[in-house]
């Protein structure tokens, strides 16, 4: 086999794919990139046997076709040091004797034959699918990963939630201390489904989805999801089991409404969070007319900060206690100027929502208070 390949296109595409793989994997050809050549294409292909990413890079010059699979770290570190040229890959179908020739040298390596690199597993002829926009599905998972748990005990909220009908599409993910559902109206689907992301599949989908053109496709079944982009395909199993019924835990009856410049906020609050303590992260709200004080405190180091952000806030003065680096998190993940947070005692969730919705999207995020000393 021998293709000529830019270098420059090479590095990048492996890059990408080669963020799928695991660190310790049960098969040691795991640790390889898979290449496939076939009809003047080439494949590429990087998995962790739950997860696979498949990519496609152009080539000239092709001759002959089969699969062979490299060492990703061996192959990545020395590709992304040749500047941008033609390489040409000479391969042997019977040793997997590999050598690679640049403008001022050439690499020797031993491959491994391709054929026995583990294939993503097949969707089921009941699967859906639904096309999303690309713009749109990066927008729900940047929203809401940030959100997605890490417990052991409670899997199905180790990853991000897609609860699709035929009005829209919901993103949500939840710890328990905080919750995000991000309801995207412009999409819609044939018939109401729903699976669970796990958090691997959503990482690699933040990456390339800004970049992606046009819709993403996703078909899935009850057991794994395949999602198709422009450059990249990446295949997974999904997460098993019902999702907690998020809605119910949304309060919609809270009274009190601030309004505060979220940039503004944002920094009273990474100045005030270091004199917070560091065992609770303790931030303290306290809303007045006009005035939103934010405030920390740590009694061993007996250090405190106080802040004041001007807000738009009539109601009775009231207190409140958040966790500071979640509360940073949830305003990072809106873009809207200003931020509405709506509460109703101190005891009770904070809901927090973007002041102006962008169009055709309803954001809602929701944060467990913590309890105040005084």
């Amino acid at each position: 086999m021998r293709f000529n390949v830019s270098s420059t296109s090479l590095s990048n595409r492996l890059q990408t794919i080669s963020r799928v793989q695991s660190s310790k994997n049960a098969l040691p050809i795991l640790d390889c990139i898979l290449f496939e050549l076939a009809d003047g294409v080439l494949k590429m292909t990087a998995s962790d046997s739950e997860t696979t990413m498949i990519t496609a890079v152009e080539i000239t010059d092709a001759e002959g076709e089969g699969k062979f699979a490299i060492g990703s770290k061996q192959l990545i570190s020395s590709i992304k040091e040749i500047s941008e040229q033609p390489i040409t890959f000479n391969v042997d179908p019977n040793t997997f004797a590999i050598e690679i020739n640049y403008q001022n040298g050439r690499y020797n390596l031993i491959g491994q034959n391709g054929y026995e690199y583990p294939v993503p597993n097949r969707l089921s002829d009941s699967a859906r699918s639904i096309a999303i926009d690309a713009q749109v599905m990066f927008n729900g998972i940047n929203r809401s990963l940030f959100a997605a748990a890490d417990d052991e005990l409670r899997p199905q909220m180790n990853g991000v939630y897609f609860d699709m009908t035929t009005d829209s599409i919901t993103f949500v993910a939840s710890d328990g201390h905080k919750l995000v559902r991000d309801r995207e109206l412009s999409v819609h689907a044939d018939e109401p489904s729903a699976f669970i992301l796990p958090k691997k599949p959503a990482l690699l989908l933040k990456t390339v989805l800004p970049k992606a053109e046009g819709e993403a496709i996703v078909r899935f079944d009850d057991r794994n999801a395949e999602i198709q982009l422009t450059d990249y395909v990446i295949s997974c199993r999904l997460i098993e089991g019902r999702y907690p019924n998020y809605n119910s835990v949304i309060p919609h009856d809270n009274p009190f409404r601030v309004t505060a410049d979220r940039l503004a906020f944002i920094s009273a609050l990474r100045r005030v969070s270091v004199f917070a303590s560091q065992s609770s992260a303790l931030i303290k709200l306290h809303v007045d007319a006009g005035t939103l004080t934010v405030s920390a405190q740590d009694l061993d180091f007996s250090t405190s900060a106080e802040e004041h952000v001007l807000c738009e806030y009539d109601g009775t003065a009231m207190s409140i206690g958040f966790n500071g680096p979640f509360l940073i998190d949830v305003l990072n993940s809106i873009t809207s100027s200003d931020i509405v947070l709506e509460l109703a005692d101190p005891s009770r969730a904070g809901v927090i929502t973007p002041a102006e919705q962008e169009e055709n999207e309803d954001l809602i995020m929701l944060l467990m208070p913590m309890m105040l000393k005084d």
